[in-house]
């Protein structure tokens, strides 16, 4: 079995800005900075999330984003938008029996807001 584990980079103009919305949408913990760097652990299980300062804005649509799964779209939808967040699109999408509603974080990346998936 491998030991290997993943850990998810996400590119920002402002790492510690950008970290406390992160922690409290994900319920991560902060564990600090170093130069361009800021790292989120789990509190209970899941990757590492690195804030990396880079010298550019995000232009264009994310190669890769974050899913948040819940039972409630609706009301995980508004807490995050309480914590910074927008809606990209303000109706859920539905395909294949799921639904998700697509946001934004503070600095424009893409995530979303989907139905729980069990197992």
């Amino acid at each position: 079995m491998s030991e290997n584990s993943i850990s998810l980079v996400l590119d920002c103009r402002d790492p510690q800005s950008l970290a406390a919305f992160w922690a409290q949408a994900l319920d991560y913990a902060d564990v600090g900075n170093v130069e361009n760097y800021t790292l989120l652990v789990p509190k209970s299980g899941g990757p590492h999330l690195l804030l990396q300062k880079v010298p550019e804005d995000k232009t264009g649509k994310n190669r890769m984003h974050l899913d948040i799964h819940t039972p409630d779209i609706e009301a995980e939808a508004h807490r995050l938008e309480t914590l910074g967040a927008t809606r990209v699109a303000h109706a859920p999408v539905s395909e294949h029996g799921h639904s998700w509603v697509l946001m934004a974080d503070p600095e424009g990346n893409e995530f979303c807001v989907c139905d729980a998936v069990d197992g």
